[in-house]
């Protein structure tokens, strides 16, 4: 009967020893995923024109804006207000890539081969981004559309964001 409470209290202390090293693995690994990424955007803009006569590009900033610089806080209370008086050169930046890409319209219609080339060209930027330690994190598009006969206007807008640990 003796030995038996001595396994029973063995086995006891085996449970919590196993259980103490399982929750501080688990709060180890879980303060591990807890990291801070910085963003970046890169946005292609491929005009859908008729005739070929719009501009296609992709298009990443190289210089970085603080958008505190630029907000204006609102309130009820509008003495409360903090109106921001930045001026729209301020937010200008000239320091940018731009990157040519072809129209997915000409003369004749709708350019498939233009479209390959894009893509291409896309592709490249991309890979490039990850050999520099970016990852591909979320993409987004969207349209301007033709509106009419009168309108001749249309883009094809994709923002490409990146991600990686912060340094």
């Amino acid at each position: 009967m003796f030995f038996n409470y001595l396994k029973i209290n063995f086995m006891k202390k085996q449970i919590q020893n196993f259980l103490f090293l399982f929750i501080s693995l688990f709060l180890t690994a879980t303060t591990i995923n807890a990291q801070a990424y910085e963003y970046k955007l890169i946005t292609s803009v491929e005009s859908i024109v008729p005739m070929g006569i719009g501009r296609s590009r992709i298009i990443a900033a190289n210089d970085d804006r603080n958008y505190k610089d630029f907000t204006t806080t609102r309130s009820e209370n509008d003495d409360e207000d903090r109106k921001n008086k930045s001026d729209r050169s301020d937010i200008r930046l000239k320091d940018y890539e731009e990157t040519k890409l072809l129209n997915f319209y000409n003369i004749g219609g709708i350019r498939f081969q233009n479209i390959a080339a894009n893509d291409a060209v896309i592709s490249s930027k991309i890979n490039t981004m990850i050999k520099e330690g970016w990852e591909l994190a979320f993409v987004n598009t969207g349209v301007e559309s033709d509106a009419g006969k009168d309108d001749g206007q249309g883009i094809f807008i994709t923002r490409y964001i990146f991600r990686r640990l912060s340094k």
